[in-house]
């Protein structure tokens, strides 16, 4: 894992306020952009959040998955949630889940994150009772490559405005992290910055 960008994320939970709840870091497993998502989570600080995705599996491949991220979180202390998925994260054992913007229920119960890509979704995240939401994509990605993004000021405004803590997504690694210092940011969520 890049040291600048963990020491990045580091910084943005020093200054914020609901640090002793949320870790600094969170990866987000994607099969294509993370082949090895074990191994990437295997390097990250305990207390980090990991979370699955890749719903586009077939349901036993996402099992399989899941069940080696479930063991590997409670060996490392990683707090590991499912994305849009509550039935599969009971059956693992996972912390919790993370939910889609396009499937944030009315309220969530639980501990539960949420993607959000703007200030509606942001507020929509906050009446659901979220812990923290990951707004993106904060600068270009490879994840959607050539659609817009918010850039560093637009997402400091949204993170003020959001009124839950909000990590920043989308094209952040160690040379793009120094960029999100003072933003608001509780800390950084990324994908191809944890490649080994």
């Amino acid at each position: 894992m890049d040291r600048t960008l963990a020491t990045a994320a580091r910084r943005l939970n020093a200054r914020h306020a609901a640090r002793r709840l949320l870790p600094p870091l969170v990866l987000l497993t994607d099969r294509l952009r993370l082949p090895d998502p074990l191994a990437a989570a295997a390097k990250l600080p305990a207390g980090s959040i990991v979370i699955l995705r890749d719903g586009d599996l077939p349901s036993g491949q996402r099992l399989a998955l899941g069940l080696d991220l479930a063991a590997l979180c409670r060996r490392r202390r990683l707090v590991l949630l499912v994305a849009g998925d509550p039935a599969l994260a009971r059956r693992i054992r996972a912390d919790g889940v993370h939910w889609p913007e396009k499937q944030l229920p009315i309220r969530v119960s639980g501990l539960a994150t949420a993607a959000a890509h703007s200030l509606p979704a942001l507020i929509r995240a906050r009446r659901a009772g979220v812990a923290a939401a990951l707004l993106s994509p904060v600068l270009p990605t490879q994840s959607h490559p050539g659609a817009p993004c918010l850039g560093v000021i637009r997402f400091a405004g949204l993170a003020r405005l959001a009124g839950i803590p909000v990590y920043a997504l989308g094209g952040i690694d160690g040379m793009t992290a120094p960029r999100l210092l003072g933003n608001g940011a509780i800390g950084i969520a990324a994908i191809g910055a944890f490649r080994p």
